[in-house]
């Protein structure tokens, strides 16, 4: 299950290619032992001469975030936390200024439970509460000097100069906190991955079918090891897929995406169907967001 490399596509930026303008963004896989379990982690470091908003339509991920707002070696002027960001169910914006840096995990849909079994994954659906909520901290962090404490992961993690030195925080923070024995979370992974490469799986009554569990008991694997339900993913891995159709650069200059056509083949009733869904998650008609991608 575990990928070779990370991942090279933008499917859930909102017009990837302004962010990548302004920011330094980059994906990194972490330690072999937990790649079944990440995507993959996420840097990004910037300084802007004026504020940027940056869009994405969430993933049914849960992310881990360490994230400082300001320059680095000036404790009045920066902020640092960390994060544990649940599924988030809209459209998420975020306003970056002046200077930055955040470090982010993304746990592969269904794999966070197996580091956080307390709970249900749906408890964080939605929600971004702080680390320390999540995971215990007191503990002497490894690679942080002996010391304890969300400042010392905090230090390990948005400190070094380095992505090389980032990732091996990255890896030891959650080494530290797992994984636990898991094959619920190995099966939710397996089904939610075939929900994102298989197109025909478009009902949850087949994703129930091929499963071989009934409706009911998928329902509850996708609550406790997902975070959302199967008919949610879906929908989004739907829409993700109509975001970066309708935001490539590859059309003849003047040409537009087939939204009928693109809607029959992502399992929709109708292109206003799409429609809908589209405007309602991004704030924009798929043609108007088109429009928006092509302008230089």
């Amino acid at each position: 299950m575990a990928d070779p490399a990370p991942r090279r596509d933008t499917r859930g930026i909102v017009t990837p290619g302004e962010l990548f303008s302004r920011v330094r963004f980059r994906r990194h896989l972490p330690a072999p032992e937990l790649r079944p379990w990440l995507e993959h982690y996420w840097l990004i470091d910037w300084a802007l001469p004026e504020p940027y908003e940056t869009r994405v339509v969430p993933h049914p991920s849960v992310n881990v975030v360490f994230q400082r707002y300001g320059p680095l070696g000036d404790a009045s002027r920066n902020r640092s936390s960390a994060e544990v960001s649940g599924i988030g169910l809209g459209l998420f914006t975020k306003r970056l200024e002046g200077t930055g840096r955040v470090c982010g995990i993304q746990f592969r849909p269904g794999g966070f439970r197996p580091f956080a079994p307390a709970l249900p994954v749906s408890e964080w659906t939605g929600r971004r509460v702080p680390l320390a909520d999540v995971f215990p901290l007191t503990e002497a962090f490894p690679g942080a000097g002996g010391s304890g404490g969300e400042e010392a992961v905090l230090s390990s993690v948005l400190t070094p100069g380095t992505d090389e030195a980032r990732v091996a925080a990255l890896d030891a923070f959650l080494l530290a906190h797992g994984p636990a024995p898991d094959p619920a979370a190995v099966q939710a992974m397996e089904l939610v991955e075939l929900v994102r490469s298989d197109r025909s799986v478009r009902r949850v009554a087949r994703l129930a079918r091929l499963s071989g569990l009934s409706p009911r008991s998928l329902q509850r694997l996708f609550a406790s090891h997902v975070g959302v339900g199967p008919k949610w993913v879906i929908l989004r891995y739907r829409l993700h897929e109509a975001l970066e159709r309708a935001g490539e650069e590859t059309r003849p200059a003047g040409a537009h995406p087939d939204w009928a056509g693109l809607a029959a083949e992502l399992g929709y009733s109708d292109q206003a169907h799409l429609v809908r869904d589209f405007t309602a998650t991004v704030g924009l008609s798929p043609a108007a967001y088109a429009r928006a991608a092509a302008v230089p």
